[in-house]
């Protein structure tokens, strides 16, 4: 069976792709079909629908599962999977986006008399309306897996607002204190597994009091999950601070 050749390989994903990076051809193909599933899930999560295998989606799914693949890195901190999954999501969009812009202004079987003839400025704008539409209904989707995610850490969406710091030096403090997290590999894992801030160790790469650090503990778990996840118009929000 797949799965127990994986298993004899007694390898962690993380190692079997860099196997794979090496030119193990036989191993991607082994990774590539017992993830199968997972890639699904993901590009269902995108289209808010159940995919198939036979969806043109899927296969923009597996493309980036295996474009994923080549351009993963252990050292960047992430997991293969949740790297995987910024990916997949971005791939599908952008195929989404290219599908929905094809058939945007379809063409019309008419004759000389009904042929609709649309100004440069009334598609200009035409195309700006449905680019807003569109980021908006995109941005109302991290706003919710955001608010998922934000559950596993025990904040409400409806904090934010009361604990975000009101001066910009402030914010600048806790976002440069999300970084670290992100940055180094055993803080990032602590905070995936214990799901708080560390406060202690954190000190020691921060000019900031222990005391801050606690007052904003909440604000920088948000941007931490901001900063490792598939949040392309959350991270507008933080433009303007450093990052």
């Amino acid at each position: 069976m797949l799965e127990s050749q994986l298993i004899d390989r007694d390898y962690r994903l993380e190692d079997q792709i860099e196997y794979i990076q090496r030119g193990d051809e036989q191993l991607r193909n082994e990774i590539i079909k017992a993830y199968q599933p997972y890639i699904a899930r993901c590009v269902s999560d995108v289209c808010k629908r159940y995919i198939k295998k036979n969806n043109d989606e899927f296969s923009v799914g597996m493309i980036a599962f295996n474009e994923a693949i080549q351009l993963y890195s252990k050292d960047k901190g992430a997991s293969f999977l949740a790297f995987a999954q910024v990916i997949i999501k971005r791939k599908v969009i952008d195929y989404i986006r290219k599908e929905q812009r094809q058939y945007m202004y379809p063409s019309l079987d008419v004759s000389e008399e009904e042929e609709i003839e649309d100004s440069p400025l009334e598609i200009s704008e035409a195309k700006k309306i449905f680019q807003l539409e569109q980021e908006s209904w995109y941005r109302k989707q991290e706003i919710l897996e955001l608010s998922k995610q934000l559950k596993e850490y025990k904040i409400s969406f409806n904090e934010l607002t009361k604990i975000s710091p009101k001066h910009r030096d402030a914010r600048e403090s806790a976002v440069f204190a999300a970084k670290q997290l992100v940055e180094d590999p055993s803080l990032y894992e602590y905070v995936c597994t214990k799901k708080r801030v560390p406060i202690k160790r954190l000190l020691n790469l921060v000019s900031v009091s222990k005391k801050t650090l606690e007052r904003n503990r909440k604000y920088i778990l948000t941007v931490f999950i901001i900063l490792t996840g598939d949040y392309i118009y959350l991270r507008e929000y933080l433009e303007g601070v450093d990052l």
